[in-house]
């Protein structure tokens, strides 16, 4: 018995063992079949910063971005999402190198058991989403967004009846205002609906315009979704409605930067699971629907820059308890906020809106006033209200919101004094615009704010006369507008030590004084973008320091008192865009330095004592678009390579110098020239034929000059030029991009006149007067269909006036006077507006409106007259005849008609006999009524 027994347990231990063994051999086939399915994987990528360099050797669950399943050693996880996906350039200089490209290998199929996959912000453009992931059945997670791919989403995808977080937005590309282009499109959504456990779904920036209205429909066939994000996805039209929403577990839904065109959609406010909803930048329009208070879980709402109107937001908007995120700016909501708010009862909070952090009603047509519960918000971190007419004061109960990080009224018309009680708890404040209203800052000179500030823009306030003291204590500006604040002291010592990281500092429009310091400001304001000093009274000279703002892109001294000249050191700023020191008293020659700025594009330093010729360096500046030197010493010829060298050049302006010599046929070249003015010169000889060439200015309609608006850190500063034109000086800044303008007056030039200038269909003011300039006015000219203003004046022009110009509508100001012109004036159309002073100084020209008659007005006159008579005798025999026929046809027409039908007769008589009694009867009955009254 012991013997089998020994036996049986001999067996049994064999059995197990060889079966334990062929399990081992089982495994390790697996791990080695999914180590070679990895490998394959890789050998497709391009990894250029060698992210996967840990994928070798045998233990592949220790690669990075590898996850195992724990005994077996399966993969089930592979995330390989770029680790810095947002990262700028100059925090992470090899982050376009952390981007994973080439071909995604199907030997990813072999991985039976993998369910998450993370392959998103790498760049696999240009390749198509691979079909074999439709066959990767028990995937859960799948996120293939933001890695380039391009075509149509596969449709197989709908096999994945596991998965439940789907994501494969697209990388979105601006070619309009609010237009997308997109690399990825669907065009049948009906595969989703095979996504039954699906969660989470992913689509931004995905073309859905092939689809309509569908995406509603088959979205209510998933009961698990939870999240839908649909921004940017080109769907328009209405949102669709649906009498029945099964979409019950949904929390979030984005379908903002899209094209709906309807109102507020009803269904929304049957999902009572929602948390968040975002429908902005689309055209909703309507009212702000009451019910969403009734969503009991809503936390974020965002309707921004759509065009939803009505009276303000809801007083009912206190029943949005949960409520964290509100955005509605961008509308046109109108009237007044309310003065109460009501519902805060349900909340079971004294408060209103208890959980509220951000408030963002800006740029709507709000009026009223500032009302007093927006005090009482008590976990406010964000308030913005700017761009609005609001009125009034704002309450001291402002300075309540403790928790307030950003705070922004600017752009209305508040007014009232702001004392240190507003700002009191302010502690957590950070960015505090209130510009652009009347306020007056009333604190005592001891004061220190409570807060440390980021940004600061309180132009238009009042805060002087002195220089305000607290911003001494202010370390952390980033960003600080005192513009027009009606400071009229010296800039203090201190302020140049104000923040390391100081990047715009805008001063403009004071009157401020005292001279600029010599130390060396780039020493404290190393990150120093813009400066802006315009419109001050600052003296002395610009100092040679200026070079250690090496960072600097945009410097605005103009219209101040500095003296002296253009520091040569200024070569050193050699990032500037933007160099405007017009309207100063600087003298000297222009220095050859300016030319070492090379990323240059406006260079404005008109208005001052400069002289000498152009240095030859600045045509290493290819990238202006503005050039300014009008008003000046300047001499010498106008340099041809002015021609060749400003490709996007769009406002040359020398006006006003004592430039010599003709004019550079090279001119000619500058395809994107809007104004040319070379103005009180002693320029010489023929206009060149070539000008004809300056293809901007032929075009027949308004072009927007996007140069003309800077971007990035130079976006503040504005673009500004005085054209003088219909007898007055006048200064185009926003509107700067629609004036094309020649001026070439108060010159010496000869020859004839420019035919070929009557092709630059879209020029606005042409101005030749104070020349020599002989020959016709061509009748072509009616060509410049564009044209405002016309002055030829002061030139040996002759011949007639074309009678075209009568066709020029736009033609608001004309100066042909002191030339040769002769016979009548075609005082007709446009130019029936103009009165004898556009005209005088031309011995030979008669007609209206000259006191000249023609020779032949009065013969002329006695003719018309005549025909007159023989016209009015002929049109009264025709009307009296008429008269005559209309009568007999009236009488007879009628008796002809009785007479042949007897029956006819009878009716009629009979009815007019009975018409007669009636009104007889009528009578006696009035008269009745009105002799029992009397009694």
């Amino acid at each position: 018995m012991e013997r089998i027994s020994v036996f049986i347990l001999v067996f049994l231990y064999f059995i197990s063992t060889k079966t334990a063994c062929n399990g081992h051999t089982h495994i390790n086939n697996n791990v080695q079949f999914e180590r070679r399915a990895l490998i394959d994987f890789k050998s497709g990528l391009i990894d250029p910063n060698n992210r996967l360099s840990s994928w070798k050797g045998n233990n592949y669950c220790y690669w990075h971005g590898i996850g195992c399943e724990n005994g077996t050693g399966f993969v089930v996880s592979i995330d390989l999402r770029n680790p810095y996906p947002y990262a700028l350039e100059y925090e992470y200089e090899n982050q376009r190198y952390m981007n994973l490209s080439g071909v995604i290998s199907p030997s990813l199929i072999k991985l039976e058991y993998l369910k998450y996959l993370d392959l998103s912000f790498n760049s696999f453009k240009p390749i198509p989403i691979p079909q074999f992931f439709g066959s990767m059945k028990n995937l859960v997670y799948l996120n293939l967004s933001h890695c380039g791919f391009i075509g149509e989403i596969p449709s197989n995808l709908g096999n994945l009846s596991n998965l439940q977080y789907l994501d494969f937005s697209s990388d979105s590309t601006y070619y309009g205002d609010f237009e997308y282009f997109s690399y990825l499109f669907i065009k049948n959504i009906e595969w989703m609906t095979n996504l039954v456990s699906l969660k989470h779904l992913g689509s931004n920036y995905v073309n859905l315009s092939m689809v309509g209205s569908q995406w509603v429909e088959v979205l209510n066939k998933l009961p698990m979704l939870t999240e839908l994000h649909l921004d940017g996805c080109s769907l328009f039209g209405s949102i669709p409605t649906r009498s029945f929403v099964n979409l019950t577990s949904l929390a979030v839904i984005d379908i903002s930067s899209n094209e709906f065109n309807s109102t507020f959609p009803e269904w929304f406010l049957n999902v009572s699971s929602l948390v968040s909803i975002d429908i902005s930048a689309n055209e909703l329009h309507g009212r702000i629907p009451l019910g969403l208070g009734e969503l009991p879980n809503l936390q974020h709402l965002d309707l921004s820059a759509n065009d939803l109107e009505g009276s303000s937001i809801p007083s009912s908007i206190g029943n949005f308890c949960n409520l964290q995120y509100l955005y509605l700016s961008s509308n046109n909501l109108n009237g007044s906020l309310p003065d109460i708010i009501n519902g805060t009862e349900t909340c079971n909070s004294k408060s209103p809106l208890p959980n509220l952090r951000v408030l963002d009603l800006g740029s709507n047509q709000l009026m009223g006033k500032f009302p007093n519960w927006l005090g009482e918000l008590k976990n406010l971190e964000r308030l913005y209200l700017d761009n609005n007419q609001l009125q009034g004061s704002i309450p001291n109960l402002i300075g309540n919101l403790s928790d307030l990080s950003s705070l922004d009224f600017s752009s209305n018309k508040l007014s009232g004094t702001l004392t240190e009680q507003h700002f009191w708890k302010l502690c957590k404040l950070e960015s505090l615009h209130i510009g652009s209203n009347s306020f007056r800052l009333d604190v005592s000179s001891n004061w220190t704010p409570p807060f440390q500030l980021r940004t600061l823009s309180m132009g238009s306030c009042h805060i002087g006369p002195a220089f305000p003291a607290w911003l001494q204590s202010q370390k952390n500006f980033e960003y600080l507008d005192l513009s027009n604040a009606s400071i009229s002291s010296s800039i203090p010592n201190w302020f140049w030590n104000i923040s390391y990281n100081l990047e715009y500092l805008i001063l403009s429009h004071n009157q401020l004084q005292g001279q600029l310091p010599n130390s060396n400001i780039g020493e404290f304001l190393p990150n120093l973008l813009f400066l802006s000093l315009l419109g001050n009274q600052i003296t002395g000279t610009i100092p040679d320091s200026i070079e250690h703002l090496s960072s600097l892109k945009v410097i605005d001294f103009s219209r101040n008192n500095l003296i002296g000249a253009i520091p040569s050191t200024i070569n050193n700023c050699s990032s500037l865009i933007v160099l405007d020191l017009g309207n100063n008293n600087l003298s000297g020659m222009i220095p050859k330095s300016l030319g070492s700025l090379q990323l240059l594009q406006s260079l404005h330093l008109n208005y001052n004592k400069l002289s000498g010729e152009l240095p030859s360096s600045l045509r290493n500046l290819t990238g202006l678009d503005v050039l300014d030197l009008s008003y000046n010493n300047l001499s010498g010829q106008i340099p041809a390579w002015i021609g060749t060298t400003f490709p996007n050049l769009v406002i040359l302006n020398l006006r006003s110098n004592m430039f010599s010599g003709r004019l550079p046929s090279l001119l000619s070249n500058l395809s994107s020239l809007h104004v040319l003015d070379l103005a009180q010169n002693n320029l010489m000889g023929e206009i060149p034929v070539s000008l004809v060439e300056l293809k901007a200015m032929a075009q027949d309609h308004n072009m927007s000059i996007s140069s003309l608006y800077h971007n990035g850190s130079s976006s503040l500063y504005e673009e500004r030029l005085i054209v003088i034109t219909k007898g007055l000086n006048l200064e185009y800044n926003r509107t700067l991009s629609l004036v094309v303008s020649i001026d070439l007056s108060n010159n010496n030039l000869s020859g004839e006149f420019p035919k070929g200038i009557t092709k630059l269909f879209g020029l606005v003011f042409l101005n030749l007067s104070m020349n020599h300039i002989i020959g016709r006015i061509p009748e072509s000219i009616s060509k410049l269909r564009q044209l405002s203003s016309l002055d030829l004046s002061s030139n040996k022009l002759f011949g007639s006036i074309p009678s075209s110009m009568s066709l020029l509508s736009f033609l608001g100001y004309l100066n042909l006077s002191n030339n040769n012109f002769s016979e009548k004036i075609p005082f007709i159309g446009q130019m029936s507006t103009f009165t004898e002073s556009a005209f005088v100084g031309n011995p030979n020209l008669c007609g209206t409106p000259l006191l000249i008659k023609c020779q032949d007005e009065g013969t002329n006159k006695n003719q018309s007259d005549v025909e007159d008579k023989i016209d009015g005798g002929f049109v009264d025999q025709w009307f009296y005849l008429s008269i005559g026929l209309g009568f007999a046809v009236g009488i007879l027409v009628p008796y002809f008609v009785l007479a042949m039908r007897r029956s006819w007769c009878d009716a009629y008589f009979d009815l007019v006999e009975k018409i007669v009694n009636w009104l007889l009867f009528r009578r006696r009955v009035t008269y009745a009524r009105n002799h029992a009254q009397r009694k």
